[in-house]
């Protein structure tokens, strides 16, 4: 990954003016990917990778360029930095690794909130995912071998409000705890595979 090059402005994709679509999701698009994966499950093999530099102190950059689906690439142009708090050696220049992790939680229960009601025919007017967790340091600091380095556990609340019902929302809740791939990451145990190259 080449960090020398000019990070060049995401492709935003323009809808038509006649595309249908509920809570922003373009339904055609939708239903045809919907349809294209149940048909051959090979399409739905959605690949994302992400490199990380440090640059000073507690600060990285993160770049996404590519991603594939079905085993065809597309282009991404993203960098994301985080930094930690002063009150861990950081210089409060962006969101620390924590903050990173619940905002890519929210973000994906986010999507599957939207695109389940948009599936239902159901509008949104609001919606707002609120997660939060304690973390005690003297694991991650290794003062004590028996403190977990990470959460015991997180909260979450969603508040949504559309035309839905109380009980349409209540499944669609079930179903996003279901089938959000980062609250599967959350929750479940996941095969993590790490490799060290000293140069």
């Amino acid at each position: 990954m080449n960090y020398g090059q000019v990070l060049r402005e995401p492709t935003r994709v323009k809808l038509p003016s006649n595309a249908p679509t509920v809570n922003g999701v373009r339904m055609d698009v939708f239903q045809e990917l919907v349809g294209s994966v149940s048909s051959n499950p090979g399409r739905g093999l959605a690949e994302f990778g992400v490199a990380t530099r440090w640059t000073g102190g507690t600060r990285s950059s993160s770049r996404v360029e590519s991603w594939s689906l079905g085993g065809q690439a597309r282009p991404r142009f993203f960098e994301i930095a985080s930094d930690e708090p002063a009150e861990l050696c950081g210089t409060e220049s962006a969101p620390n690794p924590q903050e990173l992790l619940m905002a890519a939680i929210n973000a994906c229960m986010m999507v599957g909130y939207v695109a389940l009601c948009a599936a239902e025919g159901i509008e949104l007017e609001s919606i707002e995912i609120r997660t939060a967790g304690t973390l005690d340091l003297r694991g991650f600091l290794g003062l004590d071998e028996s403190v977990k380095p990470g959460y015991e556990d997180v909260s979450t609340i969603v508040k949504i409000k559309g035309t839905g019902t109380e009980q349409q929302f209540l499944e669609i809740h079930r179903k996003v705890q279901a089938t959000s791939p980062n609250y599967s990451n959350l929750t479940t145990a996941v095969a993590c595979r790490p490799a060290l190259v000293v140069e």
